[in-house]
């Protein structure tokens, strides 16, 4: 049987030769399709991997066959002993020395993510902090350097684990594996991502913010067919039993800063001093946010036919987009850099050029935009995942969904 020392030379999880490794990365280019993404240097001897994405979208026909792959070579390394658990003693950053270091080498190792370089040397180093990166990227971390809380929780959860993930998934991904659209919008929910894809190829990524836990974002297929732009909002039942009706219990003066109007069920407006808050009455009226730089939608909605009433939208609390774990919604789909997302929406619709719909969203004025070839859309749920990269990808089950003992997590 083999060492562990000669599966890490076998690369089982980089798809190259961990010799090769750090070679590779000084040539490889970021446009390349299917190799890794490295852009970003730490210093002139150490391998640049701040990315491992390729243009190879998450689902494709293709992802279930190196899913398989993936579990064919973790479920070596589980039959070599696995990877060691790293400390918890403090943050691991580029620069400190400590003996949990050698532990963390060893584990970035045996994932692929370190080249066979250094030794268990107990110095974090810019080879370290590259590695690090390589794996917080594939766990849909920010790519910081920084092992502390999060990073720490992704690196001690065993092999066996993430098999028992990859096995669930790879159901999921083979009911994927058909054709899904000349181009199409895929969401994968817990890695609260958006791709577009066209000809097979990942056009653009955007970080989103989907469902919080307790009110998640439905699976859906749909198309997308129109663009609003500069959008009022109705704000749910939902929303108004659970938030609205409690703030203004708190703050009577919550609706007016928020620029919330009042109407019954006939269109007539009211006076929120007539409504009793501390009863469910306000949840038969209409709320609607007018158009503006505070509107919960932000200056674009994306429509699509969905039996939950769900969107796509902008947000003006765009910090949200920086976080790791990115449930904060109520249902609807937050999405990062709205304006190219819209621009690669509308780029087959005539009389919607580029400049057209950078004014429009800044205008201020409600002005729709039917989509004149409706884009597929699919709302998925896939925690663990492998392309022809050779990169594994995880995601938190956070709707708990893949049926799995939860206690590594």
């Amino acid at each position: 049987m083999a060492s562990r020392r000669d599966v890490l030379r076998a690369g089982v999880f980089a798809g190259v030769s961990l010799g090769a490794f750090a070679a590779q990365a000084q040539t490889l280019k970021p446009t390349l399709v299917n190799q890794l993404e490295w852009t970003e240097g730490f210093d002139s001897s150490a391998p640049s991997q701040a990315q491992v994405h390729s243009a190879r979208p998450t689902l494709s026909a293709e992802t279930a066959y190196h899913t398989e792959q993936a579990l064919a070579r973790y479920s070596e390394v589980a039959m070599q002993g696995g990877w060691p658990q790293v400390p918890a003693t403090r943050s691991l950053k580029i620069g400190v020395r400590d003996p949990a270091v050698a532990a963390l080498r060893q584990r970035l190792a045996i994932s692929g993510d370190l080249p066979d370089v250094g030794g268990m040397s107990d110095s974090f180093d810019s080879f370290v902090d590259s590695a690090v990166r390589r794996f917080q990227l594939r766990h849909g971390l920010l790519a910081d350097g920084v092992v502390a809380k999060e990073t720490l929780k992704q690196l001690n959860i065993p092999v066996d684990f993430r098999l028992r993930q990859l096995e669930t998934n790879l159901v999921r991904v083979r009911s994927m594996s058909g054709f899904l659209g000349d181009r199409y919008v895929m969401v994968n929910i817990p890695g609260a991502e958006i791709e577009t894809v066209e000809a097979d190829i990942v056009h653009s990524r955007h970080q989103a913010v989907v469902g919080k836990i307790d009110r998640q974002t439905p699976l859906l297929t749909s198309k997308i067919n129109l663009i609003k732009f500069n959008p009022f909002w109705t704000v749910p039942r939902s929303i108004i039993i659970k938030d609205l009706i409690p703030k203004m219990q708190q703050d009577s003066g919550y609706l007016d800063r928020q620029k919330i109007r009042i109407y019954d069920q006939r269109g007539n407006p009211l006076d929120w001093r007539t409504i009793n808050w501390n009863s469910q009455e306000a949840a038969d009226y209409l709320f609607r946010q007018d158009p503006g730089d505070i509107n919960s939608m932000g200056s674009v909605k994306i429509e699509f036919p969905s039996p939950d009433g769900v969107y796509m939208h902008d947000t003006p609390s765009k910090g949200l987009f920086g976080e790791n774990a990115r449930f904060h919604s109520s249902g609807c789909v937050r999405v990062q850099n709205v304006r190219e997302y819209v621009y690669w929406i509308l780029k087959n619709t005539p009389d919607w050029p580029q400049d057209r719909i950078a004014q429009a969203m800044t205008s201020g004025e409600r002005i729709d935009a039917p989509v004149t070839d409706p884009v597929p859309l699919y709302f998925q749920y896939v925690t663990a995942w492998a392309n022809s990269d050779g990169i594994v990808q995880f995601r938190d089950d956070i709707y708990q969904r893949d049926g799995l003992d939860v206690a590594y997590q």
